[in-house]
Order: C-alpha cells, then sequence, then structure tokens
C-alpha cells in the first residue's frame, strides 16, 4: 500500500514543489489550497501525512492542525509544518497544538526527506 499525503498550502507554487518531492519519496498526493478544503479533503480520504503552511486565508494552518487533531480520527496522520516563520514561539505553538515536526520554507528534496525519517517515513 502505497503512503498518502495531503499538501495543505495556499500558494500553487509550494504545492506543485512539495507534491514533486513527496511523489519522488513514493507518496501518493493530494492538495488543498487552505485549511477548509484541507479538512474536506481529510473527510473524502484520511492520509498518513500532512504538509501543513502556517500563513493562508480562510483558515490557517493552527486552526487547521486544532480541528484535524479534535477529530477522533485526527490523530494519526503525521503533520509537518511548512513556515516561513522561523522564531521559537511560533515552533513551540505548532508543536503543542499538534504538529509532529517542521520545516523551513523554502525546503529542498533532502531537508524534507530528512524531516520526513524523523517521524517514521522511511
Amino acid at each position: 500500500m502505497s503512503k498518502t499525503c495531503l499538501i495543505v498550502d495556499d500558494s500553487s507554487v509550494i504545492r506543485k514543489v512539495s507534491r514533486h518531492i513527496l511523489e519522488s519519496l513514493g507518496f501518493e498526493v493530494t492538495d488543498a489550497e487552505n485549511g477548509q478544503e484541507g479538512l474536506e479533503k481529510c473527510d473524502e480520504n484520511m492520509t498518513d501525512l500532512i504538509l501543513l503552511d502556517w500563513n493562508m486565508p480562510v483558515m490557517n494552518g493552527i486552526e487547521f492542525i486544532k480541528a484535524l487533531r479534535a477529530r477522533s480520527d485526527g490523530s494519526s496522520p503525521k503533520v509537518v509544518f511548512c513556515t516561513t516563520e522561523n522564531d521559537v514561539e511560533h515552533i513551540r505553538e505548532a508543536m503543542s497544538a499538534g504538529a509532529d515536526e517542521y520545516v523551513m520554507k523554502p525546503f529542498d528534496h533532502e531537508t524534507l526527506q530528512i524531516k520526513l525519517k524523523l517521524i517514521g517515513f522511511d
């Protein structure tokens, strides 16, 4: 069975680049352009991994992860926050809201692969 990933990011460029990296790592990828759409995709099919942007319209990353983790099936996906916010407070907030890992934008194939290994995706 293939690994699945949902990319939730309002930037089409980030979604495209992330999709390329993840597909090269063997993931089946779907995407959403905001947190609300992301939750709807989770309703349809919960993925193994969620790559989550912080700053988005409609519903931001923190609102998304809190809503996700409150769901009965919301503890299963690993969540990697992708953000340009690199201060400790943002990272702490993301982790306490339920993120498993975080990666700074822009990231490359190697950086993302290292982060995924840390949370159990080999």
